[in-house]
C-alpha cells in the first residue's frame, strides 16, 4: 500500500517539473533564476525536484522572470489541490478545535456509507463528551492551540446527528486495543465503552471489533475514514491527508475490507466490549 502523502507528493513532482519546463524554455539556468528572484541558489533546485513546495508569490515571480505570467494562475491551482490534499494540523487547528468540528459535516451529510477504521482511539462520532473532552484537551496542550474545548466538544456531539438522520450507514472497524487505553480515566472510558454498546445498536451503525491476536493477517493501519468511494481521509501525526486518485481510495477500501473481515460483531463484539469495562473498573 503505497503512503497517504503519494498523491500529493505526485502532484508537487509534476508541479515541479512543469516549473522545470518554463525555465528552459526562458533560456535561464537554475542559478539565473534564483539570482533574479532574490531567492537562495538551491531553492530553485529544490522546487523542481519536489524536495520543498513553492509559495503561491514563488509561482508567480517565477512565471514572471520567465517571461509565463499568463500560465500563472493555472500553477497556482495546482499548488492549492497541493496544500488541500496535504495539510498540517497545526494549520488546520491554529484557531483551536471547534471551526475543525463542522467542516466535515456537509461531507458526512452527502456520504451514503462512511467506514472508519482506528487503531488509536474511539471514532469521533461514536465519542462521549467526556471522551472527547479529554482527548481534546490533551491535543490543545500538545499543540499549544487556543482553548475552545467546550466548544468543541458541544459541537462534535451535535454533529453525531447524522447517525440517525438520512440515508447514511456507517461501519466503524476498531483494534481491540482502543477500548483499553483508559483515555481520560477509568471513570471516562467505563462510560465511553457503554455509550459503544449503546451505539452499535443503532440500524445505521455497524461495529466490528479486532482481537488481539498472534496470528492476524494485516498489520494496523493509521487511522482513516472513507466517503463512499469517492475519498479518503488519513490521519497522520503531523497531517491530515485526503485521499481522492480512485487507483489510491481502492487500496484504502481494499484495506478497510481486510481489516473488517478480521473483526468480529454483534455478540462477540459486545463481549469485547464488556471484557474492556471490567478491566477499567
Amino acid at each position: 500500500m503505497s503512503s497517504p502523502s503519494s498523491s500529493a507528493q505526485a502532484t508537487l513532482r509534476g508541479l515541479g517539473g512543469q516549473l522545470r519546463e518554463l525555465r528552459q524554455e526562458a533560456g535561464l539556468t537554475a542559478i539565473a533564476l534564483a539570482v533574479e528572484a532574490g531567492w537562495d541558489r538551491t531553492k530553485v533546485s529544490q522546487i523542481e525536484h519536489a524536495r520543498r513546495p513553492p509559495s503561491v508569490t514563488d509561482v508567480r515571480t517565477w512565471c514572471s522572470i520567465c517571461g509565463a505570467e499568463d500560465q500563472a494562475d493555472d500553477l497556482v491551482t495546482t499548488l492549492r489541490r497541493v496544500e488541500d490534499a496535504y495539510v498540517q494540523w497545526k494549520r488546520l487547528q491554529r484557531t483551536g478545535l471547534r471551526h475543525l468540528q463542522g467542516t466535515s459535516v456537509p461531507l458526512y451529510e452527502q456520504t451514503r456509507l462512511m467506514r472508519v477504521y482506528s487503531a488509536s482511539v474511539v471514532p469521533g462520532l461514536l465519542q462521549t463528551p467526556e471522551y472527547a473532552r479529554a482527548l481534546m484537551s490533551e491535543i490543545t496542550e500538545h499543540a499549544r492551540i487556543p482553548n475552545d474545548v467546550d466548544d468543541a466538544v458541544e459541537a462534535r456531539m451535535a454533529r453525531r446527528r447524522v447517525l440517525r438522520e438520512g440515508d447514511h450507514r456507517f461501519a466503524f472497524v476498531l483494534e481491540e486495543a482502543v477500548l483499553t487505553y483508559g483515555l481520560g480515566g477509568r471513570d471516562v472510558m467505563a462510560e465511553q465503552l457503554e455509550h459503544l454498546l449503546t451505539d452499535m445498536a443503532l440500524p445505521s451503525v455497524s461495529l466490528g471489533v479486532i482481537p488481539v491476536s498472534p496470528d492476524r493477517r494485516r498489520w494496523p493501519l493509521e487511522t482513516f475514514q472513507l466517503f463512499d468511494t469517492v475519498q479518503a481521509r488519513v490521519e497522520l501525526l503531523a497531517a491530515q491527508v485526503t485521499v481522492t486518485a480512485p487507483t489510491e481510495v481502492a487500496q484504502y477500501v481494499d484495506a478497510f475490507e481486510q481489516l473488517a473481515s478480521m473483526a468480529v460483531y454483534g455478540r462477540a463484539a459486545r463481549e469485547l466490549i464488556q471484557r474492556a469495562t471490567e478491566t477499567v473498573t
